[in-house]
C-alpha cells in the first residue's frame, strides 16, 4: 500500500511539486502540468501528453526534448480538467500547432476534447490521436473503443521525434496514428493498488491468482487465472498478442521487427521482470522476429500495483528510426541528444487572474447565497457515502468515484462560500463553482458536474429572479447537455439514467404549478427509483463497459450519487 503522504487529498499537487523541483532540468511547472524548462532554436509543433497522476512516469516524466512538450496532470486516476489541458496547451505551443495524445478513456476524451475546441477558437490549430493498445478492453473488430495503457510510451515517442526533427503537423499526426496503429498490449495483475489514504485497494485479487486483462486505474482483470511461473507468464503474453487477429495491419511475424517493452506496474521488481523477459525474447525470436531496442522496467505504473504488462510496437523503417530518435527526459533517455542550443523558459505559465465578478442584482445574491447553503450539505453528504461510491464503483469500474466526487464536491463548496462572500450571483456563482469542481475531481464526473452547474448557472444569470421556471429550465438544458457531451443516453447505466428522469420530473411538476420545493422533492424520488433500477442494467459506456455482466446487480455510481445530491438538497431549498 501507499505508505507517505501529507494531505490525500493534496498528494498530486504535492507530487508535482516535488518532481518540478527534482527536475528543473527538464521541466517547470503550469498551469495544469508540467511544461518543457527549455526551448529549441526553430518552433516545433508541441506534443501535449498527460491524464491521471498515479502512473509515472507517465505522463510528467517523459517532457523533455525528442519526446513530449508539456504533460497535462489530473489527480489520482483521474483525467485533467479541460481548464487544466488548455493550461498545458497554451504555456507548450510554439506558434506550430499542438498534437494531444493521450489514453482513449471518457474523461480524458471529454476534457481534452474540450481543450482542443477552446484553443482552436484561439486560433491554435490542435489535433488529438487517443492511444488504444490494450487487446483486452475491446475487440480487434472495434479497436476504436479499447483503452490506453503502457503502449502510451510507443505512441508519445515516435511523435515527439517527429516534431523534434522538425515535421508539420499534419506529418506529426499522421505519425501518431501509424504508431498507434501498430501498438498492442496486455496486462496482469497479482494485488490491486492501494490509493493514499485509503484502507482498501481498489480491487483485490484473490489468493494465488492472476487477473488478466486489468486496466491501469485499478479495473478489474477481465478473467482470473492461477498464477503461472514467469515462463508461463511470458507465454501467456506472447500467445495473446501473436495470436493472428493481433498482428497489424501490413505487418508480418515472420521476418518482422518490434520493439517489446515488458513494462512493471508499481510493486513487482526489475529482476522479476527480467527472469520474464528473458523467455518473452526466446519465444518472439523462434517466431520469427528481429527485437530492436528492447525495454523492460517501469513505462506505466498504478501506483503500488503488483503486475506486468508487455506492449509490441510493429515497427516500419520509419518508426524504428523515430523510436531510435534520441530524447531526454526525466524518466526515458536514448541516443545522445545535443542540448547546447536550447534556450531557457523564463515564463513561470501561472494562473491568469480571476475576472471580476458581474453586477448582481439583490434577488440574484440571495439564491447564489442558499446555493452555496446546498453545495455545503452535498459537500458534508458525499464526505459521508464517498466510501461506499467507491465500493460500488470498484465492482466493474476503478473504485475511484468516491474519490472524485469528494474532491469536487469540497472544491465547489469552498468556491461557493467565497463567491457568496463576494456577492456573487447566481449564475456566476454556479459558472465558477462548476469549474472548481471539474478543475479539482478531473475524470468523467468532474466534466460532467462542471457542466451541469455552469449550465444551470447560464439559465439563472445574475440579475434575474431565479424562478421555479427557470430552475427546471436550466437543470432540462444541463441534461441534454450532458447527454451530448458524454454520448450517454438512458439505459447506458450512467448519471444519465437517473438525471433525465429528474430533470423530466421536475419541469412536469414546476409546469403544473408546484413550488420548487415540492417539485422537487417529487424528482427526487424519481431519481432515486431510477438509480435503484441501473442494478438490472448493462453498462453501455466508461470503463465498465468492458466488464460486462460484473455489473449487474450493482446499481451506477454516478446514479447514486445524483440521486443522494439532489434528495440532499431538497432540505435546503424546502427551508429557504
Amino acid at each position: 500500500m501507499t505508505r507517505l503522504w501529507n494531505d490525500p487529498a493534496a498528494f498530486a499537487d504535492d507530487m508535482v511539486d516535488g518532481f518540478v523541483r527534482a527536475n528543473g532540468r527538464w521541466v517547470r511547472k503550469v498551469t495544469g502540468g508540467v511544461s518543457r524548462s527549455t526551448r529549441s532554436p526553430e518552433p516545433q509543433v508541441a506534443l501535449v501528453i498527460g491524464g491521471g497522476s498515479g502512473h509515472y512516469p507517465a505522463f510528467g516524466g517523459l517532457v523533455g526534448p525528442g519526446l513530449a512538450h508539456g504533460a497535462a496532470m489530473g489527480n489520482l486516476f483521474a483525467s485533467p480538467s479541460a481548464h487544466q489541458v488548455e493550461g498545458v496547451i497554451r504555456a507548450s505551443e510554439q506558434g506550430c500547432g499542438v498534437l494531444l495524445s493521450f489514453g482513449n478513456y471518457a474523461g480524458d476524451v471529454l476534457h481534452f476534447g474540450a481543450a482542443q475546441e477552446a484553443v482552436r477558437q484561439a486560433g491554435i490549430d490542435c489535433r488529438t490521436v487517443t492511444v488504444t493498445d490494450d487487446i483486452f478492453s475491446a475487440p480487434p473488430a472495434e479497436a476504436e473503443r479499447r483503452r490506453g495503457i503502457a503502449g502510451d510510451l510507443t505512441v508519445f515517442k515516435a511523435a515527439g521525434a517527429a516534431a523534434a526533427q522538425g515535421s508539420p503537423l499534419d506529418e506529426v499526426e499522421r505519425v501518431a496514428i501509424a504508431a498507434n496503429a501498430r501498438t498492442r498490449s496486455m496486462g496482469v495483475a497479482f494485488t490491486g493498488c492501494t490509493l493514499p489514504g485509503a484502507e482498501e485497494p481498489l480491487f483485490t485479487v484473490p489468493d494465488g491468482k492472476m487477473a488478466v486483462g486489468l486496466g491501469i486505474h485499478g479495473e478489474p482483470g477481465i478473467d482470473l487465472t492461477d498464477i503461472p511461473s514467469a515462463d508461463g507468464l511470458a507465454e501467456l503474453f506472447v500467445e495473446r498478442l501473436l495470436d493472428p487477429a493481433e498482428i497489424p495491419e501490413g505487418a508480418a511475424v515472420r521476418g518482422g521487427r518490434v520493439v517489446p517493452i515488458l513494462n512493471g506496474l508499481g510493486s513487482v521488481k526489475n529482476e522479476e521482470l527480467y527472469v520474464v523477459y528473458a523467455r518473452v525474447a526466446d519465444l518472439l525470436e523462434v517466431a520469427g522476429l528481429t527485437l530492436v531496442d528492447p525495454q523492460v522496467g517501469e513505462f506505466c505504473t498504478s501506483f503500488d500495483m503488483a503486475g506486468a504488462s508487455l506492449t509490441l510496437f510493429w515497427v516500419d523503417d520509419e518508426l524504428e528510426r523515430l523510436w531510435l530518435a534520441p530524447a531526454d527526459t526525466p524518466a526515458f533517455r536514448t541516443g545522445s541528444m545535443d542540448t547546447s542550443a536550447l534556450e531557457s523558459v523564463t515564463a513561470d505559465g501561472g494562473e491568469a487572474a480571476e475576472a471580476e465578478l458581474p453586477a448582481s442584482s439583490e434577488e440574484s445574491r440571495r439564491a447564489a447565497a442558499l446555493i452555496a447553503q446546498a453545495l455545503a450539505a452535498v459537500r458534508d453528504l458525499i464526505g459521508e457515502q464517498a466510501a461506499e461510491l467507491g465500493r460500488i464503483d470498484a465492482i466493474a469500474g476503478d473504485g475511484d468515484h468516491g474519490i472524485g466526487m469528494q474532491r469536487g464536491t469540497v472544491a465547489a463548496a469552498e468556491a461557493a462560500a467565497a463567491l457568496a462572500e463576494q456577492g456573487a450571483g447566481a449564475g456566476s456563482l454556479l459558472a465558477r463553482c462548476g469549474d472548481a469542481w471539474s478543475d479539482r475531481a478531473g475524470g468523467t464526473s468532474g466534466a460532467l458536474w462542471g457542466l451541469i452547474l455552469s449550465t444551470v448557472g447560464s439559465h439563472l444569470g445574475d440579475t434575474e429572479l431565479p424562478t421555479p421556471d427557470a430552475v427546471a429550465a436550466g437543470i432540462s438544458a444541463a441534461t441534454g447537455a450532458v447527454m451530448d457531451y458524454g454520448k450517454a443516453a438512458v439505459g447506458d447505466k450512467t448519471m444519465v439514467d437517473a438525471l433525465v428522469p429528474f430533470a423530466d420530473t421536475l419541469a412536469d411538476r414546476v409546469g403544473a404549478g408546484e413550488s420548487l420545493a415540492d417539485a422537487w422533492k417529487h424528482a427526487a424520488r424519481a431519481a432515486a427509483h431510477a438509480a435503484e433500477a441501473t442494478a438490472e442494467l448493462m453498462p453501455g459506456m466508461g470503463r465498465a463497459r468492458a466488464h460486462g455482466a460484473k455489473s449487474l446487480g450493482t446499481p451506477d455510481p454516478g446514479a447514486v450519487s445524483l440521486a443522494l445530491i439532489v434528495e440532499r438538497v431538497h432540505p435546503v431549498l424546502a427551508a429557504g
